[in-house]
């Protein structure tokens, strides 16, 4: 590891470790440097809280917004939520994924655009549903969120 990021993620790690259940606001302050949580940090998270690798990749896993590779300079989110799919959430994602060529959490080669599930956007009467760069859009369909994605590097 490059002796930079040893001492950026020694920094974040030991900036947090004061707290009372540090392990959250350690991972939330390495995303929000280094736009996601590299897999060198896990160990070195796991060492200084005197935990598991297995526990700290637990957590990073059950909670979606963490990643583990940096993302597109745009995140689109599709809410993949019972509501959502009741009324073409799954299809809408589908063809998403097919048009940008893509899987969940993957981004585009031009690394524009990652597509992540999200599992309610609180729009349940309005959907199907999705997010683009923290901005909601509800009632949408597969043809209007392609054109809004491909938009966004206009």
């Amino acid at each position: 590891m490059p002796q930079d990021m040893l001492e950026t993620l020694t920094r974040l790690i030991t900036g947090q470790l004061h707290l009372e259940g540090p392990l959250l606001p350690i991972l939330q302050a390495i995303q929000a440097e280094l736009d996601h949580v590299p897999e060198q940090a896990i160990p070195m998270i796991a060492d200084a809280l005197n935990i598991s690798a297995a526990e700290v990749h637990g957590v990073m896993s059950f909670y979606h917004d963490f990643r583990s590779a940096p993302a597109g300079r745009h995140i689109v989110k599709i809410c993949r939520a019972e509501a959502c799919q009741a009324v073409g959430g799954a299809a809408l994602a589908d063809a998403v994924l097919a048009d940008l060529g893509v899987a969940w959490h993957g981004t585009t080669a031009s690394g524009a655009v990652t597509v992540e599930p999200v599992y309610c956007l609180g729009l349940c009467a309005c959907g199907p549903a999705a997010m683009i760069d923290e901005r909601p859009v509800g009632r949408i369909d597969a043809a209007g969120l392609k054109r809004m994605i491909a938009e966004l590097d206009q």
